[in-house]
Order: structure tokens, then sequence, then C-alpha cells
């Protein structure tokens, strides 16, 4: 390579930082306008949704014939359905109930909020649902789908027997903690009622990406069948993943069976191979979880009991619950666009 030709290659170099730098700048403010646009948005309808409670009564349809008003005035704007402006009015009623949805609610877009109000009822748990949407970027029908799995119960409620609190230090071991939930839902529901443990986890690598959704926000794909060596011995890991917010590998074992005690002694194995053999200095402890068809409280904890390295353990159940539409958009990520039009419903009748 001649003199030139290092300084085209440095040239390109020093441009692609510079674009990337560029690109970030844009993103940004992409999101920065997004948030801007839907905080407005659902002050606006905050406003509708109060004078429609103020106006509408039995049987004036009030909400139809605004509804129909706002077309003519507004052909170029959607989210004047009779069906949405109801929904406004819901939302303005329930910001009344609660003091802290108006500001939490401006951090989502209108059509999450409408999924949340009206299947979630309990304050605390809206709440919640907004909090992760936000934090992990759930498109609409990724939110359904949590909605729909009570992911909520699983995560917060769960049985989820670990020993995070005595082998982490905090606040790892809150995170540790709060990363589980019991049971994990997987959708392999083409499996036979018999199958193996090397068929789930098969099905689970062929449909990695559902699989992390459920996982929960921070996993990264490593590998299955992890080779490790221990004195010149072969051993090989189930299922490897790497957590960006914990810092740390997740190793998981499958077990297609009740749980059993032995099954701790093996992950323990993995994960003093994994700190000893993988794990840098920049990484947090390992940590382990075991996927098991049922499991028994206290055969949980005693085994646990003395064990020195972190160990969660959960159930799982398969499920044909994820819709098609959830896969076909993963990877996730938040459409920066208002999704907010439902569907139009021009011979609803008004309250």
């Amino acid at each position: 390579m001649d003199k030139n030709e290092i300084i085209e290659n440095n040239n390109q170099e020093e441009f692609k930082k510079i674009f990337n730098n560029i690109k970030d700048e844009i993103l940004n403010a992409q999101y920065d306008i997004f948030k801007g646009a839907n905080a407005r948005t659902l002050s606006l309808y905050y406003t509708i949704g109060k004078i429609i409670n103020e106006n509408a009564k039995w049987g004036n349809k009030f909400v139809k014939n605004l509804s129909i008003s706002l077309k003519i005035d507004f052909p170029n704007m959607t989210g004047f359905s009779i069906t949405n402006l109801k929904y406004m009015r819901t939302y303005y009623l329930e910001c009344q109930k609660d003091n802290k949805l108006k500001e939490l609610s401006a951090k989502i877009p209108w059509s999450h909020n409408t999924i949340i109000l009206s299947k979630i009822k309990d304050e605390v748990q809206r709440q919640w649902y907004i909090e992760q949407t936000e934090l992990n970027g759930w498109a609409y029908d990724v939110l359904a789908f949590q909605i729909k799995s009570d992911l909520y119960t699983r995560q917060v409620f769960g049985d989820k027997p670990n020993n995070f609190k005595r082998t982490l230090k905090s606040p790892q071991s809150e995170l540790a903690r709060d990363m589980m939930k019991d049971p994990y839902i997987l959708d392999l529901s083409y499996l036979r009622e018999n199958y193996i443990e090397k068929e789930l986890e098969n099905a689970m690598v062929e449909r990695i990406k559902n699989v992390l959704l459920e996982l929960g926000n921070g996993f990264s794909f490593v590998g299955n069948q992890y080779r490790i060596e221990v004195d010149g011995d072969e051993y090989f890991i189930d299922m490897l993943f790497y957590h960006t917010k914990l810092h740390c590998y997740i190793v998981v074992e499958l077990k297609n069976t009740q749980y059993k005690p032995e099954y701790a002694g093996k992950l323990n194995f993995y994960l003093s191979a994994v700190d000893d053999l993988i794990k840098t200095e920049n990484d947090n402890p390992s940590i382990g979880i075991i996927l098991c068809r049922e499991k028994k409280k206290f055969s949980v904890e005693y085994s646990l009991k003395d064990i020195n390295k972190p160990i969660g353990v959960s159930s799982y159940e398969i499920s044909n619950i994820l819709p098609k539409e959830i896969m076909d958009a993963l990877p996730t990520e938040e459409d920066l666009n208002l999704h907010i039009d439902i569907i139009e419903d021009e011979n609803e009748e008004d309250n």
C-alpha cells in the first residue's frame, strides 16, 4: 500500500466517523421532535376529551357529530374516529383519577396508551407498563403481547427462587432478580407434547428473536451448545447469553422435567468455568438460569442454599400466543411516527 492509499483510507475513516456523529445528531433530533410532538398530541387529546365529557349526553350524538365535523375541517389528519374520540374522553377521566397518568402517558404514543387504558385498570400496573414501554421501546404489537401474557404478574410477582441477594452485590442483585419472570412463555407451540430437551433448544434457537423478546431487554445471544474445555474434557452449555445491562454472561440450562437438585450443581460448575475461561475483568460475575417444566419450592431453596454462584430457577410454558406480526416486526424499535389512527367506525352510535 502506497502513501496515497494510506491517506485515502485515513480520509475515509475520518469521513465515516464524522458521518456517524452527524447521523447520531439527526436521530437524537428526530427522537426529541417525536417526544415533543407526542406530548403535544396527548395534551390535545386530553383537552378534547375534557370537552367531550362536558358536552356528550346520552342520545345527543355529540361525539358522532364532532367526528364528522373534525374530519371535514381537517381532512389530512387522522385520529378523529368515533372510537378514538371516546378514548380521549376515557383518557381525560382516567387522568382525573390518577394524577401521575397525564405526565407518564406523554412518554409513549397514543396508540400504546389506548391499549393500556382499555386493558389495564389498576393504576400501579398501568404505570409499570408505560415505564416498561418507554424503557424497552416496545412496538404496539409487542406491548399487546406483553399485556396478554400478563408480563407484570410474571415479572413482579412470579415465583422465581434464586440466591442473587447472597451471591451478588447491590445493585446487580436487584437487577438480576428483576430480569427474571415465572413462568417464561415460549412461543414454540409446534413442539410435540413429549419433546426432548434437544428439540426444545433447537426450537428456541430457530426462534431466537421471540425468545430474546421473552427473556427481556438487554439479552444478547452468544450461542447454543457452547463448548468449554476443562481438564481436557469437553462440556457444552445449552444456551449462552450476554446481558448488556448487567454486564455479565448468562448461562441457561433447559430441562424438560421437574426441577432436580443436581441441576444446580451442574450449573454451578458451568458458571465457574465461564468465569474463569470467558469472563473478562470488565465483566460482572456470570449468572445461571435453570428453565424447567416444574419446580417445588423447598427443593430449589435447599439446593441453592450453599451454592456460591448466582443461580435462579424458573418454569416455562409452551404457548402460541405470540402473534405473527410481532415476529415480522422484530427486532423491535419504536416507530417515530404517531400511530394514532384507530379503526374508523362511522356507523357506531354515540352514547
